[in-house]
C-alpha cells in the first residue's frame, strides 16, 4: 500500500508545528488561545489529520514567531527554494532561525539555546 505523498506532507508539516511548539515552551492549550483555535483542532493539525488553511498557517507562524513563507513552505504550499521579490530580496533565501530549527542533529533544547543566542546577538547590534 502506497503512502499519499500528501498526507505524509500534511504528518510532516504536523511534526513540524509540534516541534516549533515545543520549542517556544508552548502547551497545545496556550497555543491554541494565541491563535484563536481550539484545542482539538490543532492536536489534529500536529498529527497530521487535518490540512489547515493559509490562513491557520498564518495564525500560527505570527504566534510561533515563524514567518509565513516558511509554514506555506513546510505545508507544501511555497516552493522553499524562491526567493520573495521586492525589498526583503537581499535576505537570505532561509533565515537563519529555520535553518536552526531543521537541522535534525540539533535536539529542542539545542535549538533553543542557539535561537536565544542569535537573537540576543540581534537585539545588541545598533541600528542602522
Amino acid at each position: 500500500m502506497d503512502i499519499d505523498p500528501w498526507d505524509a506532507q500534511m504528518k510532516a508539516l504536523g511534526s513540524f508545528i509540534r516541534s516549533q511548539r515545543k520549542l517556544a515552551n508552548l502547551s497545545l492549550r496556550q497555543l491554541a488561545e494565541l491563535t484563536s483555535l481550539s484545542n482539538p483542532y490543532l492536536s489534529q493539525i500536529e498529527r497530521g489529520l487535518h490540512q489547515p488553511s493559509v490562513r491557520v498557517l498564518r495564525s500560527l507562524a505570527d504566534a510561533l514567531n515563524l514567518s509565513a513563507e516558511t509554514l506555506l513552505a513546510e505545508a507544501g504550499l511555497l516552493d522553499p527554494s524562491t526567493k520573495r521579490a521586492g525589498p526583503d530580496a537581499s535576505e537570505p533565501q532561509q533565515s537563519v532561525e529555520s535553518v536552526i530549527r531543521a537541522d535534525g542533529r540539533l535536539d529542542d533544547e539545542q535549538k533553543a539555546a542557539l535561537l536565544a543566542v542569535y537573537r540576543s546577538m540581534l537585539r545588541d547590534q545598533p541600528t542602522s
